[in-house]
């Protein structure tokens, strides 16, 4: 009976510790992943306050946290969003993954980490935030933008290729061999492409099956089909994540609506469990002899993202200010890179991983929605000062080149004015011929 007491108000404690950050965010307009990553670490191993007797219930809410995001996720889009995405922006989800994905995979061999600690770096910094640039596309007013297409669409490509990169992830921390890790992608790839199929063609039946115009049933059988399903992924190596993904898209029109509206709260306060769960699990102490990598990564990748969006937004021929405001908006990451880091710090893949993946997180998701805001002024004001210097220097240089002009076409034509002098005759000279009587003999004359 104590422990249920002490569990009672450990979890209690939790909850209202995230709603008070989660409301002191809101109150300066920015996002309450740090706060619940840094309240994770505060009480956590090496904390202020380890807790003890609610921690696998946190466990639990956590992976609950996790199927519960990607619904939603899911539920954001269609299939035949997803399909039209796919073949329209192909070109701009490989750019995005070659710019973000190998700085990750590069650091994490630098570290000595080994190859899957690689493929997992490479997630973490390859996946921006869809929930954090959501929300700040909403504050600052930019849904109607042009460039907002492009934003959504490199996002649909990364959320979709989770669908094939999280069971990968899933095989390799597992340590299965080639043979089973094959067979464990082939059966995500066909589970994904026969829901895709589905949802495509039979959409309506199936959530026509799952409608209801009461909401308790309604989620009542969203949230135990997501389980359910879930639950069979994971059973199948597949990942329950991808499970969760593939019920959302599923589902579309009224039902998809309705299911968001009711799920919402849910996922929120689950969210926010799986973010301090993570944090618990990290040492705060293992963070410093990790900063300096992840602040180089987080500058690097900052970089990448923004070349990343400006690119896409060049190629569907949006203006330049809508290219930087494209490139700053995808800078943030947050819950999928914890995430996916989350996957390896439980198989225990590399200690250092988990610390690096948080600096890197806090500080990304701190600098994202700055970068959203500042990076299409701070840009084209740097363009302007280059452009005045590159006029200057040309204007100069164009000075020196006609005074050098110049100067030689006065000793041209001094030259030429000497040259054309011919010799005068005396007289031509002011100077008085000799008499006749005063030339010399035999000059003439008898």
């Amino acid at each position: 009976m104590h422990s249920y007491a002490v569990f009672l108000i450990e979890f209690g404690a939790i909850i209202l510790g995230l709603g008070l950050l989660g409301r002191f965010a809101g109150r300066f307009q920015f996002s309450p992943i740090p706060l619940y990553l840094l309240a994770g670490l505060a009480f956590g191993e090496g904390g202020l306050l380890p807790l003890g007797a609610s921690e696998d219930f946190v466990a639990i809410g956590a992976e609950i946290g996790v199927i519960l995001l990607l619904l939603m996720l899911g539920l954001e889009y269609t299939a035949s969003d997803l399909v039209s995405n796919l073949k329209t922006q192909y070109p701009a989800g490989v750019v995005d993954f070659t710019l973000n994905a190998l700085p990750g995979a590069i650091m994490a061999l630098l570290l000595g980490w080994g190859g899957v600690a690689a493929v997992v770096l490479a997630g973490v910094t390859w996946i921006s935030s869809s929930g954090v640039i959501a929300k700040v596309l909403g504050d600052l007013g930019r849904l109607g933008n042009r460039e907002t297409p492009v934003i959504l669409s490199v996002l649909v490509l990364e959320d979709l290729a989770m669908a094939v990169y999280l069971p990968i992830v899933t095989a390799l921390v597992a340590g299965v061999g080639i043979a089973q890790g094959s067979v464990t992608l082939a059966i995500a790839l066909g589970v994904a492409g026969a829901v895709l199929f589905i949802a495509v063609r039979y959409g309506r039946l199936i959530s026509r099956f799952v409608s209801s115009d009461d909401p308790e049933k309604l989620l009542l059988v969203v949230l135990g089909l997501t389980l359910l399903v879930a639950g069979l992924a994971q059973q199948l190596q597949v990942s329950a994540a991808v499970g969760a993904f593939l019920v959302g898209i599923a589902l579309s029109g009224e039902v998809a609506e309705g299911a968001h509206n009711l799920l919402s709260p849910l996922r929120d306060l689950f969210a926010a469990v799986f973010f301090v769960f993570f944090g618990l699990h990290t040492d705060p102490q293992s963070i410093p002899p990790v900063i300096l990598p992840a602040l180089a990564l987080a500058v690097v990748t900052a970089l990448t993202k923004i070349a990343t969006g400006h690119w896409a937004a060049s190629r569907a021929g949006i203006s330049a200010k809508g290219r930087w405001r494209a490139g700053g908006t995808l800078v943030a990451r947050g819950e999928f890179s914890i995430v996916i880091a989350g996957i390896a710090v439980t198989a225990g893949v590399e200690p250092e991983l988990g610390p690096l993946a948080t600096a890197y997180v806090l500080v990304l998701v701190i600098v994202g929605p700055l970068a959203a805001r500042y990076t299409e002024p701070v840009a084209l004001r740097v363009t302007a000062w280059r452009e005045e210097r590159q006029a200057e220097r040309e204007a100069v240089a164009a000075e020196a080149a006609d005074a050098q002009a110049g100067s030689a076409g006065g000793e041209e034509a001094h030259a030429e004015a000497g040259t054309a002098e011919a010799p005068r005759l005396p007289a031509q000279r002011g100077e008085t011929a000799p008499a006749e009587d005063e030339r010399s003999p035999g000059s003439g004359g008898v």
